[in-house]
């Protein structure tokens, strides 16, 4: 058999075709663009799986074929709520709901109001063009945490809801289901009525008990970063906190310092106060616990400037039957006492007003007549008015303080010369000075009650006016916002307390003090003898005289001006009552004949002050003498 032979054209054919495979093989070589393509593609799929495995939030919706494959796996592991997946609303997408007040935008992923807007106010001040947002740019979230039957775990505000808008007469109900089939689902249902700040809230399911785990309750979470509106974010942010319904109707709040934490009991609603402005969730059946937080946001006024504090709430939602069923309702709105109290909820309680009887004050006299005031008069011209009818009507204690001070002028050189008579023996002075006050018919405390009747005014109106939504953007004079300072300066620099400009009514309302002190004090040293082992209080009025301008000075820079108005008007007034008084109605003259007189009656029955004050005084007497025969 002849062998054969490779001869020299087959070896360049060989050598061709070798050529060719490496030039092909060379061509279909992936690119470094297809390199991280196929690199991003795997890390997907795989992070993906990781996030399952880890109990993690799932993907539920894909393009991409080549993921198909994985997605049917992580259905299969996640059981029914897949099916989201598979619906049209099953992407970004938002339906808002609107009336005369409010706006709100409801987005698809989570089911949750992503935007709130009030329609009728501005932010900073009048004429910014900026509606006041209380809900914008993800700073709000309502999430329930669901557990499925394999344990896997998923937050509903990044699932899927499939929104249905009807109309049922003016109202407009939005329902946001999250399926599991087309039977079974959880579901949020919205009621907007017109001209209403409230909407109807529910929450409700229906056959989820076998894709969820309803053996305890859900667990509910509502957050919110709350804007600042107002033209001083400290200000703003001293009147921001979390009030809550607890117990019946016990109204209670977090407190306002940097990071506060309640956790009441039956809780009927939460309510994410600002200064004017506030977010509530009220419900028809009550929490039966709640973890509410507070945290303060404002570290430096200079930068941070968006923002006020976080709120947080985590309450349990617990199932009925294997189904939810809370009837809610969300407001967003003023924090304005009337409108508040027209819902007859008990909301309008979270109004600031003081316990006890300053609340009662600023509620059955303070916000009645200032509304009747403010109904027919610019709201300037309103506070002055007020202030002039509240210090008229209170003229009448005012004169009883001052007559008895100038009864106690008129008795001072007698209390002096018992207290050199006696100056040895402490117990035997007080003594005699209470029956000279006795036979004189002239009661010590008689100047103390009337000043101690007007304190509850007072501070009734420390709190009436910075809680008066009214006073919002509402300007008189050189004040464009009598709800917040007047500032007439801008200052380049910040001084710590002061702030960084000048306001003019805490300066007139320093000055007013500073003279209705300086008036009255002489007259109170003049009727005050000094008590052994009492503090002078000659020395320690004269300090007053100028601590207490300052002190206004100071702190009333940066509160709202509606309040310091009150108070320059308000010792104005009283200067020029306590000046008619002392000139015109007190004669000291028929005071001293007067007490004069009453020395020669009879001494008058000892009032209960005085009874107890001389039994006590004869009681330290005989313990005395029974120390000494020892």
């Amino acid at each position: 058999m002849e062998e054969k032979k490779l001869d020299f054209n087959s070896i360049i054919g060989f050598a061709l075709i070798f050529g060719i495979l490496i030039w092909i093989m060379y061509q279909n070589q992936p690119t470094e663009k297809d390199k991280l393509a196929a690199k991003t593609k795997t890390e997907k799929v795989e992070n993906t799986v990781k996030k399952v495995e880890n109990n993690q939030t799932p993907i539920l919706a894909t393009d991409s074929i080549g993921e198909q494959a994985q997605i049917q796996k992580l259905n299969a592991t996640l059981g029914n709520f897949s099916y989201s997946a598979t619906l049209p609303s099953a992407k970004e997408n938002y339906t808002f709901l609107e009336n005369n007040l409010v706006k709100l935008k409801i987005a698809n992923k989570g089911g949750y109001i992503v935007e709130a807007t009030l329609k009728k106010f501005e932010k900073f001040k009048k004429g910014s063009g900026q509606l006041v947002e209380l809900i914008k740019n993800n700073n709000s979230s309502l999430n329930i945490k669901l557990v499925t039957q394999n344990t896997i775990s998923l937050d509903t505000k990044n699932l899927f809801f499939e929104p249905t808008l009807s109309k049922s007469g003016d109202n407009q109900i939005l329902s946001m289901r999250l399926k599991t089939s087309e039977n079974n689902y959880l579901e949020y249902v919205y009621v907007l009525k017109p001209n209403d700040y409230m909407l109807d809230f529910d929450i409700r399911s229906q056959g989820i008990q076998n894709t969820i785990n309803t053996s305890k309750p859900l667990e509910l979470e509502w957050d919110l970063k709350a804007f600042r509106n107002e033209k001083s974010i400290s200000y703003e942010n001293r009147y921001a906190e979390i009030y809550f319904e607890h117990e019946e109707d016990k109204i209670d709040y977090t407190g306002v310092g940097d990071a506060e934490e309640e956790t009441p009991n039956n809780v009927n609603f939460i309510a994410f106060k600002q200064h004017f402005f506030t977010s509530i969730l009220l419900t028809k059946k009550p929490f039966e616990t709640s973890k509410l937080s507070s945290t303060y946001l404002v570290k430096d006024e200079k930068t941070d400037t968006i923002f006020t504090k976080q709120f947080k709430a985590k309450v349990p939602l617990a199932f009925s039957n294997g189904n939810l069923d809370y009837k809610m309702n969300f407001y967003f709105g003023p924090t304005d006492y009337n409108v508040l109290k027209s819902y007859d909820q008990n909301i309008e309680k979270i109004v600031p007003l003081g316990w006890g009887i300053f609340g009662w004050i600023n509620i059955f006299i303070f916000i009645p007549l200032f509304g009747f005031l403010g109904s027919f008069l610019a709201y300037g011209v309103a506070i002055i008015i007020f202030t002039i009818l509240i210090k008229i009507a209170m003229s009448p204690i005012t004169y009883k303080s001052f007559l008895s001070q100038a009864k106690m002028k008129v008795l001072r050189p007698e209390i002096t010369e018992l207290g050199e008579k006696y100056k040895k023996d402490a117990m035997k002075k007080q003594q005699e000075t209470m029956k000279l006050y006795s036979k004189a018919g002239v009661n010590p405390m008689a100047g103390c009650i009337p000043a101690l009747i007007q304190l509850p005014f007072m501070y009734a109106s420390f709190q009436f006016f910075p809680s008066a939504f009214e006073l919002r953007q509402k300007g008189f004079l050189w004040a464009d916002d009598l709800s917040s300072f007047d500032e007439i300066i801008k200052l380049p620099f910040y001084i710590p307390v002061y702030g960084d400009h000048i306001s003019l009514f805490p300066i007139l309302a320093s000055i007013a003090i500073f003279f209705y002190m300086k008036m009255t004090s002489g007259d109170q040293q003049m009727a005050a003898p000094q008590q052994d082992g009492m503090p002078d209080m000659a020395k320690i009025m004269k300090i007053m005289i100028y601590v207490s301008p300052v002190m206004m000075l100071l702190f009333f820079n940066n509160y709202g001006s509606g309040l310091s108005l009150y108070n320059f008007i308000s010792n104005l007034i009283t200067i020029g009552i306590m000046f008619v008084i002392k000139n015109y109605i007190v004669d000291s003259e028929k005071i001293h004949a007067q007490i004069q007189e009453n020395k020669l009656k009879e001494p008058k029955k000892q009032g209960k002050f005085q009874q107890r004050m001389q039994a006590m005084l004869e009681q330290a007497e005989a313990q005395k003498a029974q120390q000494k025969k020892k």
